[in-house]
């Protein structure tokens, strides 16, 4: 059975080249393990998801010209998420401030291709279904 997502859970972008934290505001929240609980909204770049490290893919306009400037050389650059649509599929038969709630199996997707998917959701204790 898929866990509760909450403040403090461990993402991971496919092109990003380290882990990062999602940050779920308290704002109208209940909490589990004494942090919020997260809904699929929480999505919002530089707010909810923070950087990656380095970004890889060649689709990043910022690679892209690095990677021109260096010749054909994949040159990666810093990480911006540019996460545009909400986590899916998320729970939608439970909800928190009237959004569906987020699992620990929804992604999310960066505009520049890359898939964020939850590595550590936070808490262990909290089922949801």
């Amino acid at each position: 059975m898929p866990l509760q997502v909450v403040n403090g859970a461990q993402l991971m972008c496919s092109f990003g080249s380290s882990p990062s934290t999602l940050t779920v505001l308290p704002a109208n929240r209940t909490d589990v393990a004494h942090q919020p609980e997260a809904t699929i909204l929480d999505h919002i770049p530089m707010v909810n998801v923070m950087p990656f490290g380095m970004c890889l893919t060649p689709s990043n306009p910022q690679v892209a010209a690095a990677t021109t400037a260096a010749l054909g050389v994949l040159t990666p650059q810093p990480c911006i998420p540019v996460t545009t649509t909400p986590w899916t599929p998320g729970v939608p038969i439970v909800t928190i401030a009237n959004q569906p709630a987020l699992d620990n199996i929804s992604t999310c997707s960066c505009m520049w291709g890359g898939l964020i998917a939850i590595l550590q959701p936070g808490q262990q204790t909290k089922n949801i279904p």
